[in-house]
């Protein structure tokens, strides 16, 4: 329980979601909006309207959870996106600047290197 790690996979679902929704309705939306599979261990992340919720699905060893942040004051930045409609690759850096409040668009990233 609790392992999200640099080591996954994320996707950003494109549309804003309803936060009421739970565990299969989630589920679903990964599998017939995002064209993914819920089981293969990736992360995928919702954001409300107003961007100020977010929800992240994982498939465990034991089974589905939800991570869910609501702020208190502001919002989440949206790092920018290509194409409307798309499910969007994620990456933890992302994520965790995003979960921080730092606007990933202003960051300066060094040169790294990245497995292929």
């Amino acid at each position: 329980m609790f392992n999200l790690n640099a080591s996954m996979r994320y996707w950003l679902y494109p549309f804003p979601t309803d936060m009421r929704k739970g565990f299969y309705t989630l589920s679903g939306l990964v599998t017939e909006g995002m064209g993914q599979d819920v089981r293969s261990g990736d992360v995928f992340i919702f954001l409300n309207r107003h961007c100020t919720s977010m929800k992240a699905l994982h498939m465990e060893h034991g089974g589905l959870v939800i991570y869910y942040m609501k702020l208190e004051k502001g919002n989440f930045a949206l790092p920018p996106l290509d194409e409307k409609g798309k499910t969007h690759p994620f990456s933890w850096q992302k994520l965790m600047l995003m979960v921080q409040g730092i606007n990933a668009e202003k960051c300066h990233y060094k040169k790294r290197w990245e497995s292929p």
